[in-house]
């Protein structure tokens, strides 16, 4: 029986050397689909019919369209779904080999794989768990993550960070391997939905890392009639007074005029406008564990807001 640790997000397999060893013959591919092993490469390209076709150099494989995702063949999952993996690491199991092919031809399922890992997530994942998931692709409501084996997830953009941003990629960028925590298990729907801004630390865990009379680079979130919101960090902002030329995603130069915890506010002075850059800074994880129940973001004693949450 396979533990839920071994369902990682496509893309974490092709390294692993009995992945390697099986890739590089026929009998190797036959050991793997005696144990059932989860192997992985990249689709080579997709014919008419939306089969997936794939070199081993010794031998073809060909995964049909019904084996190319979970809930194509029902229609619950658009084409794109097997369209898209051309060229990207496609994770499988070997369910059937051809010899007498020239050359051999290898049989494969991607949708038993993910029918696995569907299962075996769903019975083993709790609230709070913290998993490891890739960032697929984002839409103006959230960012989709691969939790295992091709597995969607949904972070909604109101869970990304503390921070209000305007769309998920001010965040994260497609391809990039995050941290998440279970939000949510719906057995029946087969869903499971994440959060990411628990994992960000909380107010004081970030201002902790600067300090009064500093000068930092920050980005401008919003602007309102009475100041100008920078973040410091994805779940860290400060107050600015406005000033001309100052739009939402602008990076700025700030000085740090004081850093008040029982208001949960930090006074900044916009210095300059600095140059875009193309991509947002790699997040900074807080939680170093595989599980969290509780969060608390404000301060103890802070007659602010109170911002927590509960994984119950």
């Amino acid at each position: 029986m396979m533990k839920t640790d071994d369902f990682l997000p496509e893309g974490s397999y092709g390294t692993l050397p009995f992945v390697r060893q099986a890739l590089h013959s026929l009998e190797g591919l036959r050991r793997a689909q005696d144990e059932g092993r989860i192997l992985e490469a990249p689709a080579l390209r997709c014919t008419a019919a939306h089969d997936l076709l794939f070199d081993f150099g010794f031998a073809r494989g060909v995964m049909p369209r019904a084996c190319c995702a979970l809930g194509i063949a029902e229609g619950q999952v658009r084409e794109i779904a097997v369209l898209s993996r051309v060229g990207k690491p496609t994770c499988f199991i070997v369910t059937d080999i051809d010899e007498e092919s020239e050359p051999p031809t290898v049989w494969l399922s991607r949708t038993a794989v993910q029918l696995r890992a569907q299962e075996a997530l769903l019975s083993s994942l709790s609230p709070g768990d913290i998993i490891p998931a890739a960032v697929t692709h984002l839409e103006p409501f959230g960012a989709f993550v691969d939790i295992g084996c091709g597995l969607p997830s949904l972070i909604g953009i109101e869970n990304l960070s503390v921070s209000r941003i305007y769309h998920p990629s001010d965040r994260l960028t497609v391809g990039q391997s995050i941290r998440a925590a279970v939000r949510s298990v719906d057995v029946e729907n087969r869903r499971i939905t994440l959060t990411h801004r628990e994992l960000l630390g909380t107010w004081e865990e970030n201002a902790a890392l600067f300090a009064a009379g500093e000068t930092v680079r920050g980005i401008v979130r919003s602007v309102e009639p009475y100041g100008v919101f920078i973040e410091l960090a994805p779940n860290l902002s400060g107050l600015a007074e406005n000033r001309e030329g100052l739009t939402p995603g602008t990076p700025v130069s700030v000085y740090i005029k004081s850093i008040l915890p029982q208001r949960m506010k930090i006074k900044l002075s916009v210095i300059d406008i600095l140059p875009q850059t193309d991509t947002p800074e790699p997040p900074r994880y807080f939680v170093s564990g595989d599980h969290i129940d509780r969060w608390v973001y404000t301060p103890a004693d802070c007659d602010r807001k109170y911002i927590a949450t509960e994984f119950l």
